[in-house]
């Protein structure tokens, strides 16, 4: 029997394909292992999004292929950077075994065959059309790899709003729908499996439909995924302010499933930078949607990133942002500084941004994100609510979870303190009795 590790690296997106090439190698028969040493194929399903991101792919593709001088036999790259580089990869990276691409990995299994059965020594590449709608595809069982009880569900995939700083739609192609149908088929598996909260993912979720349905249906899909009984919390992550409707926040305001928090990158405030980043919203429209949610949903939270050193950022405009973030008050803001990703319209732009400068503008945003921040979750204590329990720490003796406000591994925590044993998954009612600047403090009710 032919063992295979896969590691997956960069987003949740990522997650998500990983898991259900897992089930289909599994389903074709083939063993899945984690450790290295004992596989006979690794995949390494990359991530490129930004430079960084590639060269991490690169380092791993490349420290695995050491593993070639013992059990392993074979070296599959799997995904974003497979797609993006498809024409230089594989002379980049000869030790690489086979390559498919972000629209091919259901091909995962068919390519482990051919490459025990094949005596050339050519790589493999699989690679379909980027921009045909999403296909078909065979209900298959995830191997769920993240916590049994919390699972990514991925509704759609690329994008067609072409960011002048992104590369994205250069190996995801243009925006295509999860039929509605197979995206609830998904999720019942998985509520079977004891999965409890979902979180939804896409490169953009709000349109989703759009392409398949002529208009948007996030919110008919959010109604649907809450019949499903196991499930508890549905999360929405990736939706952009200029696409947000009213039946959406209506959904989100009357369905007791859908959390009320929001992932809602705006990536800067000032008009001039949105308009040179090609982002279709301004700053009164940032400042519209925002409002206009809170006004329909006062305990709302909203995350939001941001990007520093975009070329030609004056410091005016840094001071400007740093106002805007000031009065809206977002609970979550992420931080990055601008990457200069080869083939976008971004990168070719006068007045880049001297690396130290970015680094100066990015602490100033976090700094005044912490005080945000830690006034909001001052304002919470005596407050009671729901939370999920992630795990335990036995050298402190206390609990960890999650309420709506936070999602995993991106946002702040819970500790929670509890005379009885609670299991990882179950969603128990607490008060909260302190903060910090990211993290709660509670008490099991």
């Amino acid at each position: 029997m032919i063992n295979i590790a896969l590691i997956t690296l960069g987003c949740d997106k990522n997650t998500a394909d990983s898991e259900r090439m897992l089930g289909l190698l599994m389903k074709e028969g083939f063993n899945l292992v984690t450790d290295i040493e004992e596989a006979d194929v690794a995949v390494v399903n990359t991530c490129c999004f930004i430079q960084s991101a590639t060269q991490e792919s690169i380092d791993k593709l490349l420290e695995l292929s050491e593993y070639k001088k013992g059990r392993l036999q074979y070296l599959i790259c799997t995904g974003c950077m497979a797609q993006r580089y498809k024409d230089e990869i594989a002379d980049e990276l000869p030790e690489v075994d086979a390559f498919i691409g972000t629209m091919s990995l259901d091909s995962i299994a068919d390519v482990v065959n051919e490459l025990d059965k094949r005596s050339a020594s050519s790589p493999i590449k699989r690679y379909d059309e980027l921009d045909t709608p999403y296909p078909n595809r065979e209900a298959v069982d995830r191997v769920l790899t993240e916590r049994p009880y919390l699972e990514y569900l991925k509704i759609a995939d690329g994008c067609d709003k072409r960011c002048t700083y992104c590369s994205i739609p250069y190996f995801k192609g243009r925006y295509k729908s999860v039929p509605m149908e197979d995206v609830i088929k998904e999720a019942e598996v998985l509520a079977e499996t004891g999965v409890k909260e979902l979180i939804l993912v896409a490169q953009e979720t709000t349109c989703y439909g759009v392409d398949l349905y002529g208009e948007k249906r996030l919110h008919t899909l959010l109604r649907e995924l809450s019949k499903i009984d196991d499930i508890k919390w549905i999360r929405l992550l990736y939706c952009y302010p200029e696409e947000i409707y009213p039946e959406l926040i209506q959904e989100i305001k009357t369905n007791s499933k859908v959390l009320h928090y929001i992932d809602m990158p705006i990536q800067h405030t000032e008009d001039e930078i949105l308009r040179r980043m090609a982002r279709r919203i301004d700053n009164e429209g940032i400042r519209r949607v925002v409002k206009d949610i809170k006004s329909q949903i006062p305990d709302m939270v909203i995350r939001s990133t941001i990007i520093t050193g975009f070329p030609g950022e004056t410091e005016e405009e840094h001071e400007a942002l740093l106002e805007t973030l000031q009065e809206l008050k977002l609970q979550h803001v992420g931080v990055f500084d601008y990457s200069q990703e080869e083939g976008t319209p971004a990168a070719d732009f006068p007045d880049q941004i001297d690396e130290d400068i970015k680094a100066e503008r990015l602490e100033d945003i976090m700094l005044l994100q912490q005080d945000i921040s830690a006034e909001f979750l001052k304002s919470c204590i005596d407050k009671e609510l729901d939370v999920i329990i992630d795990g335990y720490l036995p050298e402190e003796d206390v609990y960890v979870g999650r309420s709506y406000m936070d999602a995993p591994d991106i946002d702040g925590m819970i500790f929670v303190d509890s005379d009885r044993e609670l299991l990882s998954g179950e969603i128990v009612r607490v008060q909260i009795t302190d903060s910090d600047v990211y993290d709660l403090e509670a008490k099991l009710i």
